[in-house]
């Protein structure tokens, strides 16, 4: 690891310039690009306290030996010299977006003498026209099938062609009138020029004219009473209808526009491209990168865009491109697309209407892109593999960790506080064994204690099927620590369920429901819940991993490894260190890690909400034993509102169909010893509702919902 103090230039050496600059490691390869508008300020940033850098920032300049700088005229110079830079030398430091697959394109080969149709991949050529990208191959060969019709241009390779004009016969597509043949000389050079010309214009966009073109000579064919011509252009038009037909109309006016989106976390980024030309989604494209820097989405887009439209020239470069956020400063990305395009080019955000409208559509293919690809990394054995062993090389455990169990607290400000337990078996989920748990050792919020109560509990359970099963029998587990049966049962009792709906739920005396079959299968064989992870991860830092290694030692486990990962900056704490593990940002065992820990947040708080809106759905009527949800809604039909429910006698509540006298006692006792709610009111028009009881809905298909509880919801959700 290199000193930057070592090769920090002098003082007044780096100009106060525009300008480019290259880090060098100890091999002379250059790791890292940037640009900057002020050399000697850009550069000054990174030669800062180390502990102040960001942690992607710290690597590359401790990697790094030395550094130097081109001062250039201009912001845009700099711009195009960082692109061709990190072209020619593949920074391992800088973000390069790399293709999930390389997309085919419509190209048309204009440098021919007798153009051709065909179908593209790769680098383009000079003299080339190209439509697209498309997703697929055969979207492409339908649009063609559809359009040689009325522009019956070659699409034959050079042997097919040259095979044919020295035969003298013309391929299948010559003979039914989807190709003209110039082969065999049924049309000049110049011709079929023109006619690969009119594809292109068709292609680019300008269809309107050409159609209205095409129906004045079918009319005029018409009226001179040509009717086979006719008839003949009013199926070219169908044909020409009918390939616009697979592009719908997205934006109005024939715009033209690039839309880009960016979906991201805090490894990879995922960006998508959608080219609308004439009004018309005209091709698709994605990439994906890893954020080997410290970059905001202001700098994905403009990356993104430097790799877009550095080679490209003329109507290549739309007249406008729409980003999710602008490059800062915005200026010169602004005046570089408009050199690339020889004419003013538009980057902005869009605000309202139809362009807004079609970016959230090309927002949700970026999120789409960046979980399928995050899918097809998690569903790798190979990877999978190897994101295991280096778990285990970096935590220094014995073997591979193929169970791993990981834990999350959730809450809303400290109500309703709840924890999950998610399990991945060899790097996948194993959902059938997730587990909920609701937090009643303490109230209020206390992330610490909450993960030591978890953690405590679900182990106690462990120890018990130990014990039940007569593997736990030797003196030293058998201590004070280590629970009996009847302890962990009673704790079972407490603890939520996320097992298949083939579950059998019991009930204790608390109403509480749990798994019966928790630990069992059919034939009495014990369900691999019983069984003890080798890594339990923790969603947290130092006081999260210290709650859960105390509850485990307090249990007299110490055969269990533990770890916690810190959102800010993805460290992996270990108990009773000091310092964290810091996994490479490429690293599969890091990337597993953040798998394991988002999806026990993201069951962990599904959890939460779930118990809020229950909470807020609840009623009095709810307390009594007996009375269930047909009854509840018969009652507050009959009467109108659980307000006016509660003042009824218990003869009056008799009367409702179904409800006997010891009910009607029940529902009385419980609708007195609970509490009256403030009234509700009318958000739309302020006026206080005294007919109705808060809390409640007089509409019999639907259960009590809370006047409030649709505002926290959506004040909780945003």
């Amino acid at each position: 690891m290199a000193d930057p103090s070592s090769y920090r230039p002098k003082p007044g050496q780096i100009p106060d310039s525009p300008g480019v600059y290259k880090f060098r490691d100890e091999h002379r390869r250059v790791i890292y690009v940037g640009k900057a508008k002020s050399l000697r300020q850009r550069l000054a940033s990174y030669f800062q306290d180390l502990a102040g850098l960001h942690p992607r920032t710290r690597t590359m300049v401790t990697t790094a030996a030395s550094v130097e700088w081109t001062v250039v005229s201009t912001e845009v110079e700099a711009l195009q010299l960082e692109y061709s830079w990190i072209k020619e030398y593949d920074p391992r430091f800088n973000v390069k977006y790399r293709d999930d697959k390389s997309y085919p394109y419509l190209a048309v080969t204009m440098n021919e003498e007798f153009p051709r149709v065909q179908v593209m991949r790769g680098h383009k050529r000079k003299g080339v026209r190209y439509f697209g990208p498309y997703g697929h191959a055969w979207a492409i060969r339908d649009t063609v099938d559809l359009l040689l019709r009325v522009f019956p241009v070659r699409t034959c390779s050079a042997g097919v062609f040259k095979n044919a004009a020295r035969t003298g016969r013309p391929c299948l597509l010559g003979y039914i009138g989807k190709c003209s043949a110039p082969c065999v000389g049924r049309v000049s050079a110049e011709e079929h020029g023109e006619l690969a010309e009119e594809f292109c214009d068709f292609m680019a966009g300008r269809t309107g004219t050409y159609i209205r073109r095409l129906e004045k000579r079918m009319t005029d064919a018409a009226e001179e009473m040509e009717y086979e011509r006719a008839a003949r252009l009013r199926d070219d038009i169908e044909a020409l209808k009918k390939a616009m037909e697979k592009s719908a109309v997205v934006l109005a006016d024939a715009t033209d526009a690039d839309l880009m989106a960016v979906a991201e976390d805090e490894l990879e980024a995922a960006v998508q491209i959608f080219h609308v030309r004439g009004g018309r989604v005209r091709g698709q494209r994605g990439w994906v990168t890893d954020k080997v820097e410290a970059v905001t989405t202001g700098d994905l887009v403009e990356h993104a865009l430097q790799q877009l439209y550095g080679e490209e020239t003329g109507d290549s470069v739309p007249k406008e491109v729409l980003v999710p956020a602008l490059p800062d400063p915005v200026e010169p990305v602004q005046e570089w697309l408009t050199e690339r395009r020889g004419s003013n080019v538009s980057l902005r955000i869009p605000q309202r209407g139809d362009k807004k409208a079609l970016m959230e559509t090309v927002q949700r293919n970026a999120l789409q892109a960046l979980g399928l690809h995050k899918t097809k990394r998690a569903s790798d054995l190979t990877t999978r593999s190897r994101a295991l062993e280096e778990i285990a090389g970096a935590l220094d455990l014995d073997s591979a960790p193929l169970r791993i169990e990981c834990y999350d607290i959730s809450h809303l400000q400290g109500d309703d506080v709840v924890a999950s337990m998610v399990v991945f078996e060899d790097g996948l989920q194993r959902k059938s064994e997730y587990r909920r748990f609701q937090i009643k050792g303490f109230e209020g919020q206390d992330d610490v204690r909450s993960m030591h109560e978890v953690i405590t509990r679900r182990f106690r359970r462990y120890l018990a099927e130990k014990e039940r099963t007569g593997e736990w029998t030797d003196g030293e587990n058998a201590s004070t620590e280590g629970p009996s049966a009847e302890e962990a049962s009673a704790e079972g009792a407490t603890q939520g369920n996320a097992a298949p709906e083939s579950a059998i739920l019991e009930s204790d005396t608390t109403g509480n429901a749990f798994a019966g079959n928790a630990f069992t299968e059919e034939d009495g064989r014990p369900k691999r819940f019983a069984y003890p992870p080798q890594l339990v991860v923790v969603d947290g830092g130092q006081p999260q991993v210290a709650a859960a290694k105390r509850a485990l030692d307090e249990l007299g486990i110490d055969d269990i490894a533990v770890c916690g990962l810190a959102k800010r900056l993805e460290e992996v704490w270990l108990p009773d260190e000091d310092d964290p593990v810091v996994l490479p940002r490429t690293s599969e065992g890091l990337y597993l890690l953040q798998r394991v820990r988002d999806e026990a947040h993201r069951f962990a708080i599904t959890y939460q909400r779930t118990k809020r809106a229950k909470r807020f759905r609840a009623s009095p009527l709810d307390e009594v034993a007996g009375l269930g949800e047909t009854r509840k809604q018969a009652l507050i039909k009959h009467f109108g509102s659980v307000k006016k429910l509660r003042s009824a006698t218990i003869d009056q509540i008799c009367e409702v169909p179904g409800i006997g006298r010891k009910t009607a006692e029940a529902v009385a006792v419980a609708l007195a010893q609970a509490a009256p709610a403030a009234p509700a009111v009318n958000t739309a028009t302020g006026e206080i509702m005294e007919d109705e009881e808060p809390g409640t809905t007089t509409d019999s298909s639907e259960e009590p919902v809370s006047a409030g509880a649709s505002h926290e919801r959506r004040g909780q959700e945003t």
